[in-house]
């Protein structure tokens, strides 16, 4: 069987605030479209599909849109972690991530009724304590790293690198869906000058790089994990596009899930 994930980081203005340091009106309306539009659009698209999909929201946008988040919960769709601020782990010292984590957790199930139970770095990227921490709050997987591409893993903590070679650490508790900015709708779309990002690829030319990794995926029955954001992909014709994929992935052997669902499942059949 081939599982396949839709995941969407459901930014709103924190990524401006937090990422780009740009907080005028204009970069922030960025946010506000995700929001506003792209939102609504997406959840239209998942209703008509018939497909669940997990949506990673920091903190500070649940606080923000939370009728968005009460929308999101309703129909049926997972709400992951992606921190407080969309701010980077990497650097911070263990006691203010885990004060970071502790308040967004806090607030993601004050605004939807439900706690987290999965994880996504707002930078794809981790710090030495991450993994740890999300052991010690009980998240049962992560989504940040790039080890593989349509496997599964269980990620690594207390990896040693020195310039002399590079050693393993154990191996934690905390199931890992491994991304690819290949996977990912920001490199493609997005158009940024601070910092550069031409992207602005049509819409076909990004349905025929997608498709042909499900269709890999579903050759080798993997995990297929799609990433996008409201704001990028909410735009007309790049939300019909994902209808469209989203199409062509509903064949025999293929199982749409969110996360937490595909994390309990593939742990249970471990056992």
């Amino acid at each position: 069987m081939t599982i396949a994930c839709l995941t969407f980081d459901f930014d709103g203005v924190a990524i401006w605030m937090s990422t780009f340091k740009q907080v005028s009106p204009t970069p922030l309306s960025r946010g506000e479209f995700g929001a506003e539009v792209g939102i609504p659009r997406l959840l239209e698209v998942l209703e008509r599909c018939e497909v669940p999909a997990t949506f990673f929201v920091p903190a500070h946008t649940a606080s923000s849109y939370p009728e968005q988040m009460k929308r999101i919960v309703a129909a049926g769709h997972e709400i992951g972690c992606h921190g407080y601020l969309h701010e980077s782990p990497v650097g911070l010292p263990i006691e203010e991530e885990r004060r970071l984590l502790t308040q967004s957790l806090e607030v993601l199930e004050k605004v939807t009724g439900v706690r987290p139970i999965g994880y996504r770095s707002p930078a794809w990227d981790l710090s030495d304590n991450t993994i740890d921490l999300l052991e010690e709050f009980g998240l049962i997987y992560d989504s940040s790293l790039m080890s593989n591409d349509f496997n599964t893993f269980y990620a690594r903590k207390n990896d040693v690198l020195t310039e002399e070679r590079f050693t393993h650490g154990e191996q934690s508790q905390v199931l890992e869906f491994p991304v690819a900015w290949e996977l990912d709708d920001y490199p493609y779309f997005q158009f940024s000058p601070r910092p550069l990002n031409t992207g602005l690829r049509l819409a076909e030319d990004v349905y025929k790089a997608w498709s042909a990794e499900f269709d890999y995926a579903h050759k080798v029955n993997g995990v297929f994990t799609l990433t996008c954001h409201p704001e990028i992909i909410g735009r007309g014709p790049r939300i019909e596009m994902l209808e469209k994929l989203i199409k062509h992935m509903q064949q025999p052997g293929v199982q749409f899930m969110t996360m937490g669902a595909a994390a309990k499942h593939i742990k249970s059949a471990a056992l």
